[in-house]
């Protein structure tokens, strides 16, 4: 088989392979990093699906051909020297690592230093589900090999609550960075107009995400059509929820404010709350 030449513009290392970091299509995030050689990397290309190289195994790997966290690709980019790739994706899922992160990048060096005078390894990230419910009891991709001192508690970091409070925190920082440092930071950057455009924007394409999966139960679609509308109906509705956080940041609400809210109006009918909320 021929090789494309597009490839052949690749620096690959001794052993064929290039560096490859994926990046979250909408937030910019880091997600995780990973091998790719020329049969990897040409697969990704014609499936548009993130195919990487184990050096551990010797052979391709299809991400989340275990899990079920595929990464849809929607673009992919070459640095200056032709030898790190980078892929923009859709997170299939919203976990990438191994232990049930968002992200494989999550520990941030504080460099706030400690009473002995050293920079410590902070974890930031929660952990979205446990790794064993993910692939199996004692499949090796536990969350064991971390530090005991980081490790945080599985079941706890999982509510709703604690992970929409993990992302206010990383919310609160991305307003006063660098508008080139992030995608939500760039947003903040633009102004108001530009986050509650984001906002309008993702709303309606949920409707049309919405309406796209009843078409697909209405005409009896097959479950490959079901599955993927389905989930592009989650993946709008995130963007909505998210972009929505962005904006109660603008303004320093916290989600926890929108949960009360919420929790106020549980077992209440709707003519009850309406009445509730015009006194």
């Amino acid at each position: 088989m021929t090789t494309p030449n597009w490839i052949n513009e690749i620096n690959f290392n001794e052993d064929g392979l290039v560096p490859v970091i994926a990046q979250d299509n909408i937030t910019g995030r880091n997600l995780m990093m990973a091998w790719m050689n020329a049969e990897s990397l040409e697969l990704t290309a014609k499936t548009k699906t993130a195919v990487y190289f184990s050096r551990s195994r010797q052979k391709l790997w299809h991400k989340g051909e275990t899990s079920g966290h595929t990464q849809q690709v929607h673009n992919i980019r070459l640095d200056c020297d032709a030898d790190v790739i980078v892929l923009s994706v859709t997170q299939i899922g919203g976990i990438a690592c191994h232990t049930g992160r968002e992200s494989c990048f999550y520990r941030e060096l504080d460099l706030a230093t400690d009473t002995n005078g050293e920079p410590t390894w902070q974890v930031t990230d929660p952990v979205l589900k446990n790794p064993d419910d993910i692939y199996g009891e004692g499949n090796g991709h536990s969350h064991e090999h971390e530090n005991p001192a980081q490790a945080t508690n599985v079941t706890a970091i999982t509510d709703a609550n604690l992970v929409l409070s993990a992302l206010d925190d990383i919310l609160a920082e991305r307003k006063t960075a660098s508008p080139d440092s992030s995608y939500v930071a760039s947003l903040y950057h633009k102004g108001i107009n530009k986050v509650l455009e984001k906002v309008g924007e993702e709303s309606v394409e949920s409707i049309i995400a919405a309406k796209d999966y009843q078409t697909a139960i209405d005409s009896n679609a097959n479950e490959t059509q079901l599955a993927d509308t389905r989930h592009e109906l989650i993946y709008e509705v995130a963007d909505v929820w998210f972009h929505t956080m962005v904006t109660l940041a603008w303004f320093d609400i916290k989600s926890d404010v929108i949960l009360t809210e919420l929790a106020r109006r549980f077992g209440l009918s709707g003519i009850e709350e309406k009445a509730n909320r015009s006194k």
